[in-house]
């Protein structure tokens, strides 16, 4: 099955809020860069459907889904600025950082598309051949 199908069958799987909020997000990474790629990582017994992974240079963000949140890891989203402070989970560490969206919160569109396109900005630079002699 070709990874978008499986993700299709993810939100389908889920439906209600989680699956809805996934669709949406899922929309709005599309919208915010066109050459994105969806894959599914992580496939278990537990999760037959795997992880939705979206990457461009390298893994952008990931969907995974619990009862009470969809939440979006930035793999590199302790290098990105975050002026709007959408991230609130994750905090911690000294590389990913994550957005938990609860039913009922809405996201705010151009912030969340702008952190997309900053990490995809992230991932570039780290392929580049000048940052590789830092």
């Amino acid at each position: 099955m070709a990874p978008s199908h499986q993700i299709d069958e993810r939100i389908r799987s889920l439906g209600g809020w989680r699956g809805e909020t996934l669709a949406r997000v899922r929309l709005l990474i599309h919208e915010a860069d066109p050459d994105i790629v969806e894959e599914c990582k992580w496939v278990k017994p537990g999760n037959p459907l795997g992880v939705p992974v979206w990457s461009h240079a390298g893994i952008v963000c990931t969907g995974e889904v619990y009862k009470q949140v969809v939440k979006l890891t930035f793999s590199r989203g302790a290098s990105l600025a975050d002026p709007q402070g959408l991230f609130n989970a994750s905090l911690e560490g000294n590389t990913r950082r994550a957005i938990d969206i609860r039913e009922g919160e809405a996201i705010n569109t151009k912030a969340f598309q702008d952190l997309i396109l900053a990490a995809v900005a992230e991932n570039i630079q780290r392929k580049s051949p000048k940052s590789r002699g830092r």
